[in-house]
């Protein structure tokens, strides 16, 4: 039951990570439309190989820090900067970024390693991770463990290859939509990131 429930847990959150528009499944869409399904699989490997070592970082992390609960109020405070930076950045890549940018082509043979490298650099993955795995914790539905973070890294890495490769496959459907919410996505990052800032902000304030 432990194994079901890690396993679950991380399809779960993975899906919730993927379904959002963002670079990636962005690139899915259009190398899809480019090549063909199959060789969009290749490249949403290379997602998901990442995908799995972040997942088990951000279970890690999150542990340590469930287990050292007098380092919550600093890791709060370090964290409500880096969301104001991150806010920041974002409204700048917005606002000064108009120009149409033109699409990197991706060679078939090169799909997979492509992937990895696309995957590494999405740098709100280990903190997604961190963030739900603390909420499960906090809720006693998930215990850290090696082998529980290995179950919950392979629902993860299921279920972000899952989501992904539904976006390959009604590429041809959303590929003007989601390149229009896509050239958005820099803006609501930073409205996003601004609200859940000055929320912490706020509740260091009345702490």
């Amino acid at each position: 039951m432990n194994f079901l429930i890690c396993l679950f847990s991380g399809f779960i959150i993975a899906s919730l990570g993927s379904i959002t528009p963002s670079f990636l499944n962005l690139t899915v869409v259009k190398f899809s439309l480019r090549n063909g399904k199959k060789p969009a699989y290749y490249l949403i490997g290379g997602y998901a190989t990442i995908l799995f070592f972040q997942a088990n970082i951000g279970a890690y992390l999150a542990s340590i820090l469930m287990e050292n609960s007098e380092y919550i109020t600093l890791i709060q405070k370090i964290g409500t900067a880096i969301l104001l930076l991150l806010s920041i950045n974002f409204f700048r890549l917005h606002f000064s970024s108009k120009e149409q940018k033109k699409d990197v082509e991706i060679p078939k043979s090169k799909a997979y390693l492509h992937g990895i490298t696309m995957s590494l650099l999405n740098m709100m993955a280990i903190p997604f991770y961190f963030t739900f795995i603390s909420i499960l914790i906090g809720m006693e539905y998930f215990e850290y463990s090696y082998i529980n973070a290995l179950y919950f890294s392979i629902g993860s890495t299921m279920g972000s290859f899952t989501l992904y490769a539904i976006y390959a496959i009604v590429a041809k459907r959303i590929e003007h939509k989601l390149t229009y919410i896509a050239s958005k996505m820099d803006f609501i990052l930073g409205c996003l990131t601004g609200v859940v800032a000055i929320g912490n902000l706020i509740h260091l304030f009345y702490k």
